[in-house]
């Protein structure tokens, strides 16, 4: 009964959907406030008719309902509670109900949290977030329904794939999807833009929450799929640009761009045609990503289906949405203009340019994951793209790109001084190299592609808190400089905090590819293996079992000049129920780098597999990542994010004396 009143909410979903896309939109094109005001109510009807036929699907997960043939495929009474809740989303028909459930939740929360957004712009964005969501209901309802019945209903589930049965990849499709579906805010304030014809600082202002939050949550989700990635495959990698990683990592691009063209609007009232078509291309690539996970082209361990007619209709999706809304662009672009003026040395320049490296960036990986789809297609023809194109052609780009980003602040807006600017960053540049210098000699470091990275790293990171001194008053008395440091818009820390937090990927990524050593062998118990400065001893391995799987867990034992430094227990784990084996790497984080060994079949003789590394820099990753999806919403508590747009206010006129 549950299951079939989850069905029905669903369907009902897609009703408050309708009426949303339509009635608001014809209210706002009319100038009907209580046509208009239905928008905000379907909003609300739209997001509890999908959050409960999501809450109906995770009962069914988890009290083990195996007469529904999702949770019969995708689940198992053995698997823990928690993996059983977590599963809802580990297929193809929960994941896309989880996204529309996201898109209602976006709806509903610009209902309640823009009621300072003018009626008909409110009500025209309201409206295009809900035609985004009937062709994701219809999607659902037509070709990935999750409420299916089976029968008879088989006694056990067939179980999920061990890969997924992971804390990490449990979180990491909510917060991608926050990204991913939060974008949609940004492409229907863009097209609501268009109908309205209401595009101005203000409507900058109005956009810019909803993309710093959309953005946060890409942000956390990618270095969270890069967490998982790296501990859980067992590869001792972090990043492999597989095409459905390179789905999320082009939206994060075009979405940079985006949050640092929307700062121009706001500020100058410049670069408005290029902000809304950040905005339109930004949710097109989510789309895009949408159709390479779901439609069978693609064969990945993140992929969920494998069915062409699912990709067809999906496909059809993307036609209507990003050509009709490049369309409406190219119509009304022409009437609107740019009024803010600036010079070439200036603020605005520097973001402009910031915005076309990261959009050639993004063109790139774009190319390169998508050129091998379009050639089979064509031709017939199987190629791969790999690391080496990527390496050689994003990462200069995008080294590049993090030298200018580190000019930006010191620009002025409307127009800068070439001079000031020479002088700032030849200070910049002489830190940048002294930091550079110490390393390599301190280190021993020698290779040129390793100290060019740790030079573009430094020099962000310099260039950042010289101009964050700069704006506290520096050089000046301490506790001036610390009370105006604490006085300084939140905006203005997530600037700094974000630049900072890029800076120390940087380096991180820089370490461990370049400077990361690696064994791979057969060992007996006892027998130790050098790696770099570190001795790695496999001492023994324990065969044991888990909640729902056996496993044989090593211990291994790391030294450095003899004296103990860590032990590791790697695992491998095999699933019966699902007959997969996993690998569960053993990793001791240090502040430098992480000591990281896997497990790998027996080898007979009582000997094993193993794979033992020293990845410096690591750690550095995953705290710089997680500065960077703080500084978002560090900067989302500004209160000028939360109010529109300051306007002109008139003095009240002075009444004469009686």
């Amino acid at each position: 009964m549950i299951v079939e009143f989850g069905h029905f909410a669903l369907v009902l979903a897609l009703v408050a959907a309708i009426v949303q896309a339509v009635v608001p939109l014809w209210g706002a094109l009319r100038g009907a406030p209580s046509a208009m005001r239905v928008g905000d109510r379907a909003a609300e009807l739209q997001f509890f008719a999908t959050a409960c036929a999501f809450g109906a699907l995770t009962y069914a997960f988890v009290v083990s309902d195996f007469s529904l043939r999702l949770v019969a495929l995708n689940s198992h009474s053995a698997k823990p509670m928690l993996y059983k809740v977590t599963g809802v989303w580990a297929n193809h028909e929960g994941s896309m109900l989880l996204w529309v459930l996201m898109l209602a939740l976006f709806g509903v929360m610009i209902s309640v949290f823009g009621r300072m957004i003018p009626g008909a712009v409110r009500a025209a964005v309201l409206s295009v977030q809900a035609m985004i969501g009937v062709g994701f209901y219809a999607f659902i309802l037509l070709t990935s329904n999750p409420f299916e019945r089976i029968g008879p209903a088989p006694l056990d589930g067939q179980g999920m794939n061990p890969l997924l049965q992971d804390i990490g990849v449990a979180l990491h499709p909510p917060l991608l999807y926050l990204g991913y579906v939060g974008f949609s805010t940004a492409f229907s304030f863009a097209v609501a833009a268009l109908i309205t014809g209401r595009v101005d600082p203000a409507w900058a202002r109005w956009m810019r929450p909803w993309v710093l939050f959309a953005w946060s949550g890409l942000t956390a989700g990618i270095a969270l799929g890069s967490w998982w990635a790296y501990y859980e495959l067992g590869w001792g990698g972090f990043w492999f640009w597989d095409p459905v990683e390179n789905a999320s990592f082009m939206p994060w691009l075009i979405g940079t761009a985006l949050l640092h063209s929307a700062i121009v609007v706001e500020k100058r009232n410049a670069l408005l045609k290029w902000t809304i078509l950040l905005a339109i291309l930004t949710f097109s690539l989510s789309l895009i990503g949408t159709f390479l996970v779901r439609s069978g082209i693609l064969t990945s361990v993140h992929a969920f289906a494998t069915d062409p007619e699912r990709g067809a209709f999906i496909l059809l999706m993307l036609c209507i949405y990003i050509g009709g809304a490049l369309t409406l662009f190219a119509w009304r672009a022409a009437r609107i203009e740019d009024r803010g003026v600036f010079a070439l040395w200036s603020r605005e320049t520097g973001l402009l340019v910031n915005n076309m490296m990261l959009t050639v960036a993004c063109g790139v990986v774009f190319v390169g994951t998508l050129y091998p789809l379009v050639l089979e297609l064509v031709t017939g023809d199987k190629i791969s793209v790999g690391a080496p194109y990527f390496n050689q052609s994003f990462l200069p780009i995008f080294a590049v790109t993090m030298l200018l980003a580190a000019l930006g602040p010191f620009l002025a807006w409307k127009r800068a001084r070439p001079r000031d600017l020479a002088r700032r960053a030849g200070l910049t540049a002489a830190l940048a190299l002294g930091v550079t210098a110490s390393a390599a000699l301190a280190l021993g470091l020698a290779e040129p592609v390793g100290l060019f990275g740790i030079f573009v790293a430094a020099w962000l990171a310099s260039a950042t808190l010289q101009e964050l001194l700069r704006r506290s008053g520096a050089p000046g008395p301490a506790a001036r400089v610390l009370r105006r440091m604490a006085g300084l818009p939140r905006s203005a820390w997530g600037l700094y905090l974000g630049h900072l937090g890029l800076a120390i990927v940087a380096a991180g990524v820089v370490a461990v590819s370049v400077w990361r050593d690696e064994a791979i062998q057969t060992v007996q118990p006892g027998e130790a293996t050098a790696v770099g400065p570190y001795e790695f001893t496999l001492l023994e391995v324990e065969n044991t079992r888990g909640p729902n799987y056996q496993t044989s867990i090593a211990a291994v034992r790391v030294t450095r000049t003899g004296e103990l430094v860590a032990v590791l227990f790697p695992e491998r784990r095999w699933y019966p129920v699902e007959q997969k084996p996993t690998t569960e790497a053993g990793i001791r984080t240090l502040w430098h780098g992480d000591l990281y060994a896997v497990l790998g079949d027996p080898a007979g003789s009582g000997g094993f597999v193993t794979r033992y590394y020293y990845n410096p820099g690591v750690p550095w990753m995953w705290l710089g990542a997680a500065l960077i999806a703080l500084a978002a919403l560090i900067s989302l508590t500004d209160r000028r994010l939360r109010v529109g747009a300051p306007s002109t206010r008139r003095a009240p006129v002075p009444q004469p004396a009686e």
